[in-house]
């Protein structure tokens, strides 16, 4: 019995440009950026120190393919309760300029560059936050992003999540309904991650790549002959 890819099922055959996807931690820049952002809020004083054990804590359950993304937003969020979108947009341009500029990979850069001469589009999609993940998603000049979306009431963050999580499979889920509002249908599907959280999305798309794996994906990777890359920092600072 043959089964139908719910993604590639979305993509037509005879229309260009391809789709190119790129998960945005340790893919795109040598660092988790949400770790880096919940750092840079404990240096700023809104978040107590004891954030960084408890963040820790959680991303190596992430790193196991284990972790619970709902109690992980919860308590990286909480220090932005209450606050204004244009005082978090302040924080996150500081923020992208002093830590994530620093920490993009050339290569990564370079790849995304070779897509776009090729006339395909860019999608980032990342288990981070919305308020991070689109402005540097803009920085590396990719044409839509898709991240954890945060709840805010009358202009203010709550705290709380909405929607379907772009996490594991949830990156799947939300693609297709990406997919499902674009006028273009596309030839084909780039696939770009480190993480064996994105099995599903690597495993949905037609042309996966696994970029400086880590050893669950790299093994995968390997069983099913899918290219590995290997993209290096010039100061290897974060990895």
């Amino acid at each position: 019995m043959t089964t139908t890819n719910p993604v590639k099922s979305i993509l037509a055959t005879n229309v260009t440009p391809y789709l190119a996807i790129f998960d945005l931690d340790e893919t795109l820049i040598a660092a988790d950026s949400a770790s880096l952002w919940s750092a840079y809020l404990v240096e700023k004083g809104v978040a107590p120190s004891t954030l960084l054990q408890e963040e820790k804590a959680m991303m190596e359950a992430y790193a196991k393919g284990q972790m619970d993304m709902n109690a992980y937003m919860q308590a990286t969020l909480k220090p932005m309760i209450g606050m204004d979108s244009s005082t978090i947009t302040a924080f996150v341009n500081e923020f992208i300029e002093l830590h994530v500029k620093p920490a993009l990979y050339q290569d990564a850069i370079d790849r995304i560059q070779w897509h776009k001469r090729r006339g395909d589009t860019i999608l980032v999609i990342s288990a981070t936050g919305e308020h991070l993940v689109k402005p540097i998603a803009r920085l590396l000049g990719a044409d839509d992003a898709i991240a954890i979306n945060l709840e805010q009431i009358d202009g203010k963050f709550t705290g709380k999540t909405t929607g379907t999580l772009s996490y594991q499979y949830g990156k799947v889920i939300r693609m297709k309904a990406w997919l499902d509002q674009q006028d273009t249908a596309f030839k084909g599907c780039y696939g770009y991650s480190d993480s064996i959280n994105d099995l599903p999305l690597l495993d949905a798309v037609d042309r996966p790549f696994a970029v400086n794996p880590d050893p669950a994906l790299a093994l995968h990777a390997q069983m099913n002959e899918w290219t590995i890359m290997d993209w290096r920092h010039d100061n290897n600072i974060l990895r």
